[in-house]
């Protein structure tokens, strides 16, 4: 007795799945067979884009649609700016007790 392995498709794979149904240019069926899933899929993957499509208008989802790698890189330049702050009122109060100008040419 064999078992099935369930296919594991990725959200990428899904969205360009259901937006092709959306479109309507070919039937379930037709997809279905093209992409080699089941219908039913095509459609549960039509109606939870359809129904998350509003989110993507909502004042709050710009927020919350950052990836988190963006995330990690918006944190990093924070941290560089901070270090680089630093470094130039180390600087600046170095020269002002050396005695050298202290005009700032930011």
């Amino acid at each position: 007795m064999s078992q099935n392995k369930r296919k594991q498709h990725s959200a990428q794979f899904k969205a360009k799945v259901a937006l092709e149904a959306i479109k309507g240019e070919k039937t379930i069926a037709e997809i279905a067979s093209h992409y080699s899933v089941h219908p039913t899929m095509i459609h549960n993957w039509k109606r939870q884009l359809l129904d998350g499509a509003s989110e993507l208008f909502e004042r709050g989802a710009k927020s919350s649609a950052v990836e988190p790698e963006t995330s990690a890189q918006i944190d990093e330049l924070y941290r560089q700016i901070g270090k680089l702050q630093v470094e130039r009122d180390f600087l600046a109060n170095r020269s002002a007790r050396l005695g050298l100008p202290t005009e700032k040419p930011w």
